[in-house]
């Protein structure tokens, strides 16, 4: 959706990155754990010549599906936000009372802004919206959206072939199986270690946080015939 400027006028709105940092990691934290549950499902029906690039195979597909999956529901979030926000500001600029006007710009806000938001604020924002004459009909892609769900895949399988890797390159599964997971335990150590420095909330102690939720569910995969 468009921008609006003080005099009506449309600009192209500006996008903002990708992903985030906790997006980011979530992403790849997502993509290693079903990586990681998938490997262990596959391990305890796969056995004969050549298991290893069975194991690789399945794992590399586990981590497309994923990056394939993970896109295409970008695309949707995108659109259904994007449409979220044309139905708000095509329902205040034909709403005729101002003042119900303003509660549906209140009633849109996060919780954490309600408070600090006047109505006095609400109102600019609701004859700005009434002023416009270029609102589009109905939320479309723009090419940034599809950019973007490339890169989304690009980093879910990326981010998660380490953990298929082993599999072509030591011929014993078991050891590979064993890379594999310390892998995924160093990579969800980075990230969790990424995502603590960027909340403040102490990057060492959020890489361990996230290494014992790896081993946890390395131990259920375990359990579970991994």
């Amino acid at each position: 959706m468009s921008t609006l400027t003080p005099a009506g006028h449309a600009e192209p709105e500006q996008r903002a990155p990708i992903l985030n940092t906790v997006d980011r990691v979530c992403e790849l934290c997502f993509g290693l754990f079903m990586a990681l549950t998938f490997v262990g499902a596959v391990k305890a029906v796969t056995a004969g010549v050549d298991e290893g690039y069975k194991m690789f195979f399945a794992a590399l597909g586990c981590n497309l599906a994923w990056g394939l999956a993970d896109a295409v529901m970008y695309l949707v979030r995108t659109l259904a936000d994007r449409g979220q926000r044309l139905k708000l500001a095509t329902t205040v600029q034909q709403e005729r009372d101002q003042a119900l006007a303003v509660r549906a710009l209140r009633h849109a806000l996060p919780d954490t802004l309600e408070t600090l938001v006047e109505d006095a604020d609400l109102e600019r924002i609701r004859a700005r919206l009434a002023a416009a004459t270029t609102l589009p009909p109905r939320a479309n892609f723009v090419s940034a959206d599809f950019v973007g769900a490339l890169g989304i895949f690009v980093l879910v399988v990326l981010g998660t072939f380490p953990v298929a890797l082993p599999f072509l390159i030591v011929k014993d599964v078991t050891t590979a199986l064993i890379a594999s997971r310390v892998l995924t335990l160093a990579i969800l150590f980075i990230a969790g270690f990424a995502l603590g420095r960027y909340t403040g909330a102490g990057a060492m102690k959020a890489g361990f946080v996230m290494v014992a939720l790896g081993v946890l569910l390395t131990m259920a995969i375990i359990k579970l015939g991994g």
